[in-house]
């Protein structure tokens, strides 16, 4: 196994056992032992179990971003909020052990890398793509920022309770959050769908 095998093999395993346990409850010990290395070779590769941790939590940060970035492209606003729905729900499917480290308690020296900086970074985008919808429509832009953070916050909420239901499906699950954000309580649709380009390219 080459040096970049044996990190990348290091990291998933790292990932793995940082997901199941929490970042307390594991050790550079087992880690080596699922490797089938001794503990040097890991503290070689990152230093010990902090600096393996910081490299798990920086990709599926990195991953998790790219995903909820490229989601706010659109024209549309009932699209973008569709595309952000559903690209936090989608990571959440694929990456199950990412997405439980990312909000799993991190070790007090952690300052970057948590899940709750990056909400802050998806609000701000959204709060920029708010302002300028407010901008057109009349409405006070001051208030964009608020309104980002009651759509990231009620999508981040449902996303975290779908993480141990997985019912119904992530499609959804984002049509009845955009039915909530786009229509409001009082004019809720009775059988929510996603845009028919989405519902289309769901199976993708």
């Amino acid at each position: 196994m080459t040096g970049t095998q044996r990190r990348q093999q290091l990291i998933e395993i790292g990932r793995a056992l940082f997901a199941e346990r929490g970042y307390d409850a594991t050790s550079i010990e087992e880690i080596a032992q699922r490797a089938q290395v001794s503990k040097p070779v890991v503290y070689e590769h990152f230093g010990g179990k902090e600096g393996l941790y910081a490299v798990v939590v920086d990709r599926e940060m990195s991953m998790l971003l790219d995903m909820i970035t490229s989601s706010l492209t659109q024209n549309r606003s009932r699209i973008r909020l569709e595309q952000v729905a559903l690209a936090l729900l989608t990571y959440i499917e694929e990456r199950t052990d990412g997405f439980r480290i990312l909000v799993r308690d991190q070790p007090a020296a952690a300052a970057e890398g948590r899940y709750s900086s990056l909400l802050n970074e998806a609000t701000n985008q959204v709060a920029h793509i708010l302002a300028g919808d407010f901008a057109r429509r009349g409405f006070d832009t001051s208030l964009s920022t608020l309104y980002a953070q009651a759509l990231v916050g009620q999508v981040a909420t449902a996303a975290t309770w779908w993480l141990d239901e997985r019912k119904p499906s992530k499609e959804v699950v984002a049509a009845h959050l955009v039915n909530l954000c786009w229509n409001g309580l009082s004019h809720l649709e009775a059988d929510p769908q996603l845009s028919s380009e989405w519902r289309a390219g769901a199976g993708e």
